[in-house]
């Protein structure tokens, strides 16, 4: 391969090894990627970078994806299987070492976990730290980083927590919580492993990373707890065993009991840095847990507001959930239609909803809601719109305002109403030739912990009937707009003809 790539990650597909493809794409450097399904994170990378098929726990099944490659992170783990983890870890790093070294590679970049080696380490922390020790095996330069908690929209740690806070007006807590940790925040993580680029003394370096502060498990849901505006009071108790715990965690959050045994059975080992060279060595000052946290909610705003529904759902053949989909902690219902129209026709209706125009579909429920929201404190629906036709970014819109407008294309309103969460309401238009185009709609919720997640589900029966029968009528009426265009070009041709 006169081409190859000098950069290889494996475990792409994973939240951090997603997340540095990203930031190794972006500076230009060339890439490849090993995948055990390369079909499924082909989508997911950009053109320039090469994936290929790799099984770490298939002897052979690496050499093309090594070869001509210089530094390799190594960002695979088992914990998620219902297979022996540790010694699937321990095979799995023992044959990339050994290809590694056929291969000629001159650097691998891994990361690992915190905990002091001379305790009872977890099954999780022990294997996190065997796999490093195998991999210096292969006789490469190998830059180990061991992190405690990485917090970042999506983490399995962050999500925990998350869910816990979000779901739980109060807690039972078990011991851990009590347990001290290092967090630190995703991108000081992809800092680290990035700038590992450029180390070059040789042999097996291991460097401890975290944020500035030791926090418990306790202080950093509080801080959650505290950024969201949320109030939670948390007990603590002395028996809730590693088992109980993790089947509380598999009912109450997203993660399953197997998965959550594994994690709880970590959280009992103290994960704080002891040597913080690292920070010098690589030029790097991690935020504090308040700042890493608040960036994680950012950060998940900003995706959140670049997403495309009409990409994430496919228009057929999605089996709709009751509740609707999940996007990190929203719920999202995401519902579409196709019409005879033209993308401008289809539009028109969307431009113009709302004040005197109404939303198409049961106006005195609106009108009910307004007067409650009114009631509440809130802004009820009389303001109406500004415009009947006309609409811009920043204007009021009855109970909305409007965050988000791309002609023939984007409506996005935010909710000014009371509401306990944040909500908002998307239509999008996708041209699908040159009279036909796919309306879709979707409502989107951020709830506000218990009360907000009821909320949500108590009123989603009503939201089907609202929004299914707001989508209709506006296909109605786009169909109604583009006939009378239609019949508008009619007559001008008509009267050019005569004259």
């Amino acid at each position: 391969m006169p081409h190859s790539p000098e950069i290889l990650i494996t475990g792409g597909s994973g939240y951090v090894g997603g997340r540095l493809i990203s930031i190794l794409e972006k500076s230009g450097m060339p890439l490849r990627c090993m995948a055990r399904r390369p079909e499924s994170l082909r989508t997911k990378v950009a053109k320039s970078t090469e994936v290929v098929f790799g099984d770490v726990l298939q002897p052979g099944s690496m050499d093309e994806a090594l070869d001509g490659v210089e530094t390799a992170y190594y960002m695979v783990h088992s914990m998620g299987t219902g297979r022996d983890f540790e010694s699937d870890d321990r095979q799995g790093a023992r044959n990339f070492a050994i290809a590694a070294s056929a291969a000629g590679v001159k650097r691998i970049v891994y990361l690992g976990g915190l905990g002091d080696s001379d305790e009872k380490l977890s099954a999780h922390l022990r294997s996190r730290q065997e796999v490093g020790q195998v991999l210096a095996e292969s006789g490469a330069q190998v830059v180990e980083f061991r992190a405690s908690i990485v917090i970042g929209s999506g983490s399995l740690s962050f999500e925990l927590i998350r869910a816990l806070v979000q779901r739980l007006p109060f807690m039972i807590c078990p011991k851990w919580v009590q347990t001290p940790a290092q967090p630190i925040a995703i991108e000081d993580v992809l800092g680290f492993l990035t700038a590992a680029l450029n180390y070059e003394p040789a042999g097996h370096h291991i460097f401890e990373i975290g944020g500035p502060h030791q926090v418990t498990y306790r202080e950093l849901m509080r801080e959650y707890a505290k950024q969201c505006g949320l109030k939670r009071l948390m007990i603590s108790v002395p028996f809730l065993t590693p088992r109980l715990s993790s089947l509380w965690l598999g009912l109450v959050t997203p993660v399953y009991a197997r998965i959550g045994r594994k994690l709880v059975d970590s959280l009992k080992n103290p994960t704080i840095v002891r040597d913080n060279s690292a920070n010098a060595i690589f030029d790097m000052q991690p935020r504090d847990v308040a700042a890493a946290v608040q960036r994680a909610l950012e950060n998940e705003d900003n995706e959140f507001a670049m997403t495309r529904w009409s990409d994430a759902l496919s228009s057929g053949g999605h089996q709709k959930r009751w509740g609707g989909e999940k996007f990190g902690n929203r719920l999202v219902d995401s519902r579409s239609i196709t019409i005879d129209v033209p993308a401008p026709a289809a539009f028109k209706p969307v431009r113009r909803i709302g004040g005197k125009n109404g939303w198409y579909y049961g106006n005195w429920l609106w009108q009910i809601r307004g007067f409650v929201d009114l009631l509440a404190g809130g802004v009820g629906v009389r303001r109406g719109r500004r415009d009947p036709e006309e609409i811009h970014a920043g204007e009021p819109l009855d109970c909305w305002r409007v965050e988000t407008v791309e002609t023939n294309r984007l409506l996005r309103l935010s909710a000014e109403m009371k509401l306990p969460g944040r909500a908002w309401l998307e239509f999008e238009i996708t041209s699908e030739g040159p009279s036909r185009s796919t309306i879709r709609q979707t409502a989107i919720f951020d709830p506000l912990g218990l009360f907000g997640l009821s909320y949500w589900y108590g009123i989603y029966p009503l939201h089907e009937a609202v929004f299914g029968g707001m989508l209709r009528g506006i296909a109605r009426s786009a169909e109604r707009a583009a006939n009378e265009d239609r019949t508008v070009e009619d007559k001008t041709d008509t009267n050019a003809g005569v004259s």
